[in-house]
Formats: structure tokens, C-alpha cells, sequence
């Protein structure tokens, strides 16, 4: 058996040493009403300069904060009576925190009320006054959500609200919420109606739950699985009332979940499996994806842990059962942190596993062996269900990160599943003589310029601005070897001579991995004939 490189014996190190995120408990509220047009719902587009879910839809609410704490509320939250505290661990999942209940921790409605009044204008509860110098002065911290009522003499109305559901941020993200949901109808003829205001978001509308769901599937928004959810549930149950059997379907899990893992289906037949692995921080999940709306592909089963392996492998059989035909397995890449599960989810389903021939060649020393190959410029169609549209996928072939990388492209929604070709939680490790620098930005530059909508990264969440990152990426690594080049022709000739100097911000246990990137740069600047 081969010895690793020096990244990949980082990955198991670097990943003890990565912090876990933190979990932090938040509330959001589903405005609702009925009009000539049926049930509606209020949502609205965070902008895109937001450091969290920027450009993505989403319902009034926000992070929990203790400013929320000691605020007294009138009435009580209708389909909660789980006041238990059970804040959530960083290494809790969906299925741990459907045991836990609703859990209305201290501050969870108050921080629901007034994340509602802070970007919406909306306080039950209020007189019927203006209130807009109220809400500047809260959305400047200036008062408390206490303080107005006191100020005011009114008490905040939670009667309203009714819980419908809680649910947990993946872990692909390095802060993560623990989010409880509140269903309320706000009618036609109230005299206050939702605005925005501030920098926070820069759209919001009344739409139906079947437009949302619908502008979701032609690829023309992007929101987070339980908005989505919600907006199925609604959309099945319909504009006459809002039946017991709604509020089920909303905390319910078959319609959510693909058995124990929720389902994340950001973009329509791109399905992301988060897998805890050994790799490097801040990431300490790899991206699995399911591919197709029918017949479908899994790319990069990634975990060691046998934990993790039957969460995928339960999932898996979860999807089945909703329709999807698992075919094969397609690798990104061959470091371990992307391929740990392959042979389990083989031995499961009986499918190929696929992978660039460069990829074969890396792991036929120690496996797992590849069936097929996947070759540049590749049009792979998967079937879709009966009468529905296929699922094509191009196949393009970008080295630098590892001689045989792949990333693939859904044509129908130009959704880009970028493998580790870029991170949005951290720059891509390029290490000699498998990493070529020169190579990888020559494949950020292609991907750049094919356009895509969306990328989905192997690690950290996906981005609305695909373009610009990879541009970005690709201006921070000019800058760096900029750097190299004038530590070395001031006389430091070596990465461990230069680390300090071009990588003056890593920590020391990351050094090595610094070193590898400072040699790629070299390499390419002597083939560039500029040392």
C-alpha cells in the first residue's frame, strides 16, 4: 500500500483539530393569508451581500438573542406544549431533535416576535399606531423588544402563532440554527401589511405555495428544504382552512426526510448528503450528491465512519422508496475524504463505480476499483420519471487539485457540482506532483466561463455567484504566488524559508499544507520561465 501525501495525512489529523460549529437557537414565522388568488405565504430574498443563505428565499425570523430573554408575552403558542429546555449539540441531527419536541427554550417566541416586527413591520399585539420609529430604533439596538412594549403599554400576542415544525441547519455550514417555525395568518384588511426595510433583504412578496414550489423547480429560486416544505404541505392541503392533518404533514418526517437524514434538495434533482469525515478545517463534512429525478447517480460517498455509512445507506434505500433508481457512483476525485463509503454503498446496490482514468490509476494501489470511465466532455442523460423531462449532465475533466478531478454540470437548471475544485469555507489544497497549480487555474477558469447559476462544493454551502468565486479564487492565487515570487527573489528559496512571509495567517499545525502550496507555485512559475 502506498504511502499518502502529505494532504491526505493531514486530513485525518487536521480534522481532530477542527472546532466544532456552533449551534445557536433561532425562531421564524410563516405569515399567511387567504385572498382571490387562495392561500398565500410571505417570503422574501435575502440579499445577496448577507453573509448567511445570501440571494436564498426564506420566512421572517432570525438567531435568538439575549436581548429576547425575560420578555413577557400574552397568550400561548398553539401545538407547542413542550417548554422543556433541549438546546441542540453541535453533534445533533434532525432525527435526535424530532425526539426533543418543539422545545420552546427561554426567549423562542419573543425572538420569533420580534425577528416578525424588526424586517416585516408586523407586531401582534401592538396598538394601531405608526410604528416605524419604534422598529428603527429596535432594528438599531437602541430598545428592546420589552422595552417598546413597556414604552407603548401593550403586551406582545403570541396567541397567533402556531408551532409547525423545528428543524436544524445542515452541518456543511460553520454556524448552524436550531430553528423552530410559527405558522400566522395576517389578512387582506389588517391595516399593517409586511415592508421592508434595511439592508437585509431585497424582495419579499405574497405568493402561492404552488408558485413558490413551482418557481422553485423551473430553477428560477433558491430555498432551504424546510421552506420548501412548508410550502408543499400548504400547497397539498389548500386554501380553505388549515386542517390538523397541516399542521401533521408539517412536523411530520416521510414527506422531509430520506430516512434519517433530512432531505436537502436545494435545486431540483441535486440532492446533498452531508457526511461527517477526517478532512481539514473548517470543513468536517464531505458532499455526497444524488443526481437525477428519477434514475439517478451518487457522487462522492465520502465517510469512513460506519455511522455515517449506514445514515447514507438507509437514505439511499429511503430514495428508492420515493422513486429515485440508484445506476452507478461517480467520483470527483480519489482522496479518501470522497470516496471512504464507496465499497458499502457497492456491495448494497450492486452499481458501477465511475471515475476519470486518472482517478482509476490513483486508487487501483489501494482501491476502491473503478468499473467505467468518465471522460471530458461527457453527456451522460438520466432517464427521468414516466413523463417527465430527463436529467442531462455534462462531465468536464478539471486537474489541478488532483490529476483526474471531475466536475459536473445539470444542464436543465446549469447547476455546477464543483467536487473540490472550490470551497466555500476555505481555499483548495494543491499539492505536488498530484496538485499542479497551473493546471487548477486553468479549470477555474473553464468552469468560469461555462456560466453556471449555481455551485454546490464538496465542502461548506453552495453559492449564488458561482462566477465571481471562481474568479475570486483564482485573483487570490495570483496574489499569493505573487508573493512567492518576491520572497524568492529577495533570497528564500524554500517553502519552509518562505511560509511565514507568504502565509502569514495560518496557524502552525497548518504550516505544512502551506509549504505544499508555496512548492505548486513554484512549479508553475518555473514552467512559466519566471525563476
Amino acid at each position: 500500500m502506498s504511502e499518502p501525501s502529505p494532504y491526505e495525512a493531514l486530513l485525518t489529523a487536521g480534522s481532530a483539530a477542527a472546532p466544532k460549529p456552533k449551534v445557536r437557537p433561532s425562531a421564524s414565522v410563516v405569515l399567511w393569508r387567504r385572498s382571490g388568488h387562495g392561500l398565500e405565504i410571505y417570503w422574501a430574498r435575502r440579499a445577496k451581500t448577507m453573509p448567511f443563505m445570501g440571494g436564498w428565499y426564506a420566512f421572517p425570523g432570525g438567531g435568538l438573542s439575549r436581548r429576547d430573554l425575560g420578555v413577557d408575552v400574552a397568550g400561548s403558542v398553539d401545538g407547542a406544549s413542550d417548554r422543556s429546555h433541549t438546546p441542540a449539540a453541535p453533534d445533533l441531527d434532525d432525527e435526535a431533535l424530532r425526539d426533543l419536541g418543539p422545545d420552546l427554550a427561554p426567549g423562542i417566541v419573543p425572538c420569533a416576535l420580534r425577528e416578525l416586527f424588526e424586517e416585516t413591520g408586523i407586531l401582534p399585539g401592538a396598538p394601531e399606531v405608526d410604528l416605524g420609529d419604534l422598529r428603527r430604533r429596535m432594528l438599531g439596538k437602541e430598545i428592546t423588544l420589552g422595552e417598546a412594549a413597556s414604552e407603548l403599554g401593550f403586551v406582545p400576542d403570541a396567541s397567533g402563532l402556531i408551532f409547525a415544525g423545528r428543524w436544524l441547519t445542515p452541518p456543511f455550514v460553520p454556524a448552524r440554527f436550531d430553528n423552530r417555525f410559527f405558522l400566522l395568518e395576517w389578512s387582506e384588511d389588517r391595516s399593517t401589511q409586511p415592508t421592508l426595510v434595511g439592508g437585509e433583504h431585497d424582495h419579499a412578496e405574497w405568493i402561492t405555495p404552488q408558485n413558490a414550489i413551482e418557481r422553485w423547480r423551473n430553477g428560477e429560486v433558491l430555498t432551504a428544504p424546510p421552506i420548501l416544505h412548508v410550502a408543499r404541505v400548504l400547497a397539498d392541503d389548500g386554501a380553505e382552512e388549515l386542517p390538523t392533518r397541516t399542521l401533521t404533514g408539517l412536523r411530520s418526517t416521510e414527506a422531509a426526510d430520506l430516512g434519517p437524514m433530512r432531505r436537502i434538495e436545494f435545486r431540483p434533482g441535486v440532492i446533498l448528503l452531508p457526511l461527517r469525515t477526517p478532512t481539514l478545517p473548517p470543513a468536517t463534512h464531505t458532499n455526497a450528491f444524488l443526481l437525477g429525478t428519477a434514475e439517478t447517480v451518487l457522487v462522492d460517498p465520502a465517510s469512513p465512519l460506519p455511522e455515517e455509512q449506514n445514515r447514507l445507506l438507509a437514505a439511499l434505500d429511503a430514495a428508492q422508496r420515493q422513486g429515485r433508481r440508484l445506476t452507478a457512483i461517480w467520483l470527483t476525485h480519489h482522496h479518501p475524504d470522497h470516496v471512504a463509503a464507496v465499497g458499502a454503498v457497492r456491495e448494497r446496490f450492486g452499481v458501477p463505480v465511475c471515475a476519470h482514468p486518472e482517478t482509476a490509476r490513483l486508487l487501483a494501489v489501494r482501491g476502491p476499483t473503478v468499473d467505467e470511465s468518465l471522460e471530458d466532455g461527457q453527456r451522460i442523460v438520466l432517464q427521468g420519471p414516466d413523463g417527465g423531462p430527463p436529467f442531462p449532465v455534462q462531465v468536464f475533466h478539471t486537474p489541478g487539485h488532483a490529476p483526474g478531478h471531475l466536475c459536473f454540470f445539470d444542464e436543465t437548471h446549469r447547476t455546477l457540482v464543483a467536487g473540490d475544485l472550490v470551497s466555500t469555507l476555505s481555499t483548495i489544497v494543491i499539492d505536488p506532483p498530484e496538485g499542479n497549480m497551473d493546471h487548477y487555474l486553468r479549470s477555474l477558469d473553464r468552469m468560469a466561463a461555462l456560466g453556471p447559476r449555481v455551485m454546490f462544493p464538496s465542502h461548506g454551502p453552495g453559492t449564488l455567484e458561482p462566477e465571481a468565486k471562481l474568479r475570486e479564487f483564482i485573483r487570490h492565487r495570483l496574489e499569493r504566488e505573487s508573493q512567492v515570487l518576491a520572497a524568492f527573489r529577495a533570497g528564500k528559496t524554500t517553502p519552509r524559508q518562505m511560509v511565514a512571509d507568504v502565509y502569514p495567517e495560518v496557524p502552525p499545525f497548518v504550516h505544512p499544507v502551506a509549504e505544499r502550496q508555496i512548492q505548486a507555485h513554484l512549479d508553475r512559475l518555473r514552467g512559466l520561465g519566471e525563476i
